[in-house]
C-alpha cells in the first residue's frame, strides 16, 4: 500500500457501497461488521508487506460453501479477490 492510498478520498457513494458490502457480507457470516472489517484490513495490511495491492478493487467475501463428505450441509467459506500491481522482492 501506498502512503497515499491512505489520504485518499473516496466519495461518499463508493463509502456507502463499502459499508453495504461489509453488512451483507457479515450477515452471511454471522460475525459482526467490526469483525469483518478487522478481517478485511489483517489480509490488506499483511499482503502489503509483500506486494503492491490495487486498492481500488478488492473484493473480500465469506460465501456458503457445500462440504466434501456430500451430506448436504454448507460451511462458511473466505473469498478474497485482490488484485496484485507489483510483487516486492523485499519483504518491509
Amino acid at each position: 500500500m501506498k502512503i497515499s492510498d491512505i489520504f485518499k478520498r473516496k466519495s461518499s457513494s463508493d463509502v456507502a457501497k463499502d459499508r453495504l458490502k461489509l453488512v451483507l457480507v457479515s450477515d452471511r457470516a454471522t460475525c459482526s461488521p467490526d469483525i469483518m472489517q478487522k478481517i478485511r484490513s489483517d489480509i490488506i495490511e499483511v499482503l502489503s508487506k509483500y506486494a503492491e495491492i490495487d486498492m481500488d478493487n478488492i473484493d473480500i467475501n465469506i460465501t456458503q460453501m457445500d462440504t466434501e463428505d456430500n451430506t448436504g450441509k454448507t460451511v462458511p467459506a473466505l473469498y478474497a479477490n485482490i488484485p496484485i500491481k507489483n510483487m516486492n522482492h523485499t519483504s518491509k
